[in-house]
């Protein structure tokens, strides 16, 4: 058995921006469903999708992303970029794209005057473009889903 990944091998990058960041996440919402006939499993029907995550950053990350934003005019005119989380070791390689991301800011400040913990701040994302979120290369959504949107 070889070195497994860990959250210390993930670099992230905002666009052409690499972040370090205390944690991230990123889910995915598949509203699929299972179709029942009679309470019985008879097959199942498309749902909607949606991606978002979490950064949690420390102040001088958070200054990196500020200066983007500066850069901008606002935080809310950040344009729409694509986010990568990106590991490897000897043995293994993790590779995860989200597409047109647009950044939020939610918990600003969380000070504890008795803690030695560096002060973070959480940055919310949602994946927004139709090129959705791709998985070691491999696009989550299908042709299908995508076929007569413009």
């Amino acid at each position: 058995m070889g070195q497994r990944i860990s959250g210390r091998n993930f670099d992230i990058t905002l666009g052409d921006q690499r972040i370090n960041v205390v944690s991230a996440s990123l889910e995915i919402t598949d509203n699929s469903a299972v179709d029942k006939t009679r309470g019985v499993p008879d097959g199942w029907t498309d749902g909607d999708v949606e991606a978002s995550g979490e950064l949690v950053v420390d102040a001088n990350n958070l200054n990196r992303i500020t200066e983007a934003a500066r850069s901008a005019g606002s935080f809310r005119d950040l344009p729409l970029f694509d986010m990568l989380f990106y590991a490897k070791t000897p043995d293994t390689e993790k590779k995860v794209k989200a597409h047109g991301c647009r950044l939020k800011v939610s918990s600003l400040l969380d000070i504890d005057s008795n803690s030695s913990d560096k002060e973070t701040t959480t940055i919310p994302f949602d994946v927004t473009s139709r090129d959705f979120v791709w998985i070691g290369g491999v696009p989550y959504l299908s042709q299908r889903d995508l076929e007569g949107l413009s």
